[in-house]
């Protein structure tokens, strides 16, 4: 079994390494526990000191850990991708990165699904997680830890966090009654829930009025966090950080949950019920809420209970959560709540993004209206299906899946839109895309200069070549806000228009003049050329800044896309010729590279030399 140390691959990078050796899975005596204390004058100089070491913090993205009970569907893909594609952009920006998934083993749900099986409940898990494995691996995810609420090293993080609540006074003992639901493994106020005729069966039921999920009544005496304590301390988080949740409008639904409804929680459930999870370290008639044990994951992953002051040198805080939005409350509420009590960061954004449906009906495990991520693997391949989900997938709204859409998508985007523009640049005869970069790049430019492709140029080139150089920042700036979609839309817009640029510009007609000039033996052709004003040079020039621009284009435009299609984008850098040393962020500045446009790769001849092939179900 891999554990939250290991790397996808199998092996430990130096930062996983570093997160193994800071586990301590011992139990921290009170003296040291005291000395940990943000209280502690010695802690809080070691915390300042961690804090001027930030800049040298690995990024820590996260995904949700899935649950084990049933296979995985395109929107466990989507969030993965999401996850992958913020990861792998602080990489060509030259920033160490770590992505956490994994999968929640623990509760209820998972109790009764491994029963309804027929199977031990660890050996039901070990297949599930598997599963999720095999997900992120086939769609080219950097995982970097799979952590498993299973995991010997989150049992004993868990079991530690919660001797730190209890000591600190946030647990208590108490009868609790409430609405239940097995499927969201969640309890309910009367406010969030609502009576039903449930349309099959036409029974009246209890539902949660967010999910739709069926409750039940129970009445038993287990432990509670008070979470009500600390809804001040929630509320002014929210306000000094209004951009913590994006998009921004689901922070107006967190605020008005915590303003007017802030129950404490229920954090345990009698072992005579659930079995199956983290028992109360010294109560095992109780067994741990599995959302308090779950959410724990992306601090025991990385080597909770941490050396005070060190928590950035293994990632944490995480920089960037990525979550669906059905489990906002868990991750925007409880979670921040827990490490204030516990004295950890917060993590520095949550992005939370909208669903995939299917004939506009959420995608669900349990009503089996899915779209299986490996049959769409198959058909399509790993980074058209990337592209298409990061492009077409909904941060602020749902999406809707369609085969069709997909292939139309590819067609006019990838086959049409980028390849094409890579097919007709680096694969003509018409031209030399290398002589193009030695005559128009600009490595050495002062600054207020202008370049002579720009400057040269008639207007059409002009405006082109304005846009891009104002590419990269604009498509940093949606990154940034945490929008790889509209990120993904402004790049696909730079080919749209690159292509259309070309087309306007035809420089294959003066490369046709051109050659025809010089093939002409008597000079007639040149000598009335010249009467025009049309010298070999001029025409030569003419050639090389439509080429040039394009190319240039093409060459920023792979560069950013290693984040989102890597294979593809390497492939596209190999065919341009774009040193594998030039392809991270510095060198995504219009104009600096004055060395790429010989292909690193035979280019093939036909459907060989294509960068985007017909899909194998269009052909």
């Amino acid at each position: 079994m891999r554990t939250a140390a290991t790397s996808a691959a199998g092996a430990l990078n130096p930062l996983q390494s570093l997160i193994a050796r800071r586990w301590r899975p011992q139990w921290v005596c009170q003296n040291c526990r005291t000395a940990q204390s943000p209280r502690n004058p010695s802690y809080r100089r070691s915390l300042a000191t961690a804090t001027k070491s930030n800049e040298t913090k690995p990024y820590y993205a996260t995904t949700p850990i899935f649950y084990v009970n049933a296979a995985p569907h395109v929107g466990h893909m989507y969030t993965m991708l999401l996850t992958d594609v913020l990861k792998r952009w602080q990489e060509v920006k030259g920033r160490e990165a770590i992505l956490c998934t994994g999968t929640d083993e623990h509760g209820l749900k998972i109790q009764q699904a491994a029963a309804k099986a027929d199977a031990e409940p660890k050996a039901f898990c070990d297949k599930g997680a598997q599963v999720f494995k095999d997900l992120a691996e086939s769609i080219d995810v950097g995982t970097d830890i799979f952590i498993r609420t299973t995991d010997k090293q989150h049992n004993e993080g868990v079991e530690y966090a919660w001797q730190i609540l209890q000591e600190k006074g946030f647990i208590y003992e108490n009868k609790h009654e409430g609405w239940y639901s097995v499927s969201d493994e969640t309890f309910y106020p009367k406010s969030q829930v609502h009576l039903i005729v449930d349309p099959p069966t036409g029974r009246k039921i209890m539902v949660s009025i967010e999910t739709g999920k069926e409750v039940e009544w129970t009445s038993e005496r287990n432990y509670h966090f008070k979470l009500s304590a600390f809804k001040d301390r929630l509320l002014k988080w929210y306000e000094e950080n209004p951009e913590w949740i994006v998009p921004r409008t689901r922070m107006e639904d967190v605020i008005r949950q915590v303003s007017t409804n802030l129950e404490d929680l229920s954090i345990s459930r009698p072992s005579s019920r659930l079995q199956w999870g983290i028992r109360v370290p010294t109560d095992p008639s109780q067994t741990i809420y599995v959302w308090l044990d779950a959410l724990l994951n992306y601090a025991t992953a990385v080597g909770y209970p941490f050396t005070p002051g060190q928590e950035s040198a293994t990632g944490f805080p995480p920089d960037v959560q990525v979550i669906g939005k059905d489990i906002i409350r868990f991750h925007c509420i409880y979670w921040p709540a827990f490490l204030m009590a516990l004295d950890l960061p917060l993590p520095n954004q949550i992005l939370t993004h909208a669903h995939w449906t299917l004939g506009r009906q959420k995608m669900a495990k349990s009503t089996g209206n899915v779209v299986n991520p490996f049959f769409a693997l198959e058909r399509f391949g790993i980074d058209p299906l990337r592209w298409y989900l990061v492009q077409e997938g909904g941060i602020s709204q749902d999406a809707d899946y369609d085969n069709e859409f997909v292939i139309e998508k590819y067609k006019k985007g990838l086959q049409g839109g980028l390849g094409n523009l890579v097919g007709r640049i680096m694969r003509a005869k018409n031209w030399d895309v290398q002589r193009a970069v030695q005559r128009y790049a600009h490595p050495d430019l002062a600054e207020g200069q202008h370049p002579a492709v720009s400057d040269e140029s008639g207007d059409v080139n002009r405006r082109a070549y304005g846009r891009l150089r104002e590419l990269p920042s604009l498509v940093e700036k949606q990154m940034r806000d945490l929008h790889p979609n509209r990120a993904l839309q402004a790049i696909m817009n730079a080919v749209y228009s690159a292509n259309g640029h070309l087309q306007k510009t035809s420089p294959w007609v003066t490369a046709t003049k051109l050659r025809s000039a010089m093939a002409d033996t008597t000079g007639q052709e040149l000598h009335d050329a010249a009467k025009r004003g049309e010298s070999v040079e001029e025409m030569e020039a003419e050639i090389d800044r439509v080429v040039y621009i394009n190319a240039e284009t093409l060459r920023l435009v792979g560069i950013m896309l290693q984040a989102f299609i890597p294979s593809s984008a390497a492939r596209m850098l190999d065919m341009l010729g774009v040193k594998p040393e030039r392809r991270s962020w510095e060198w995504c500045v219009a104009g600096k590279d004055d060395a790429f446009g010989d292909p690193l790769v035979d280019l093939g001849k036909g459907a060989n030399g294509v960068l985007f092939p017909a899909l194998t179900s269009d052909r």
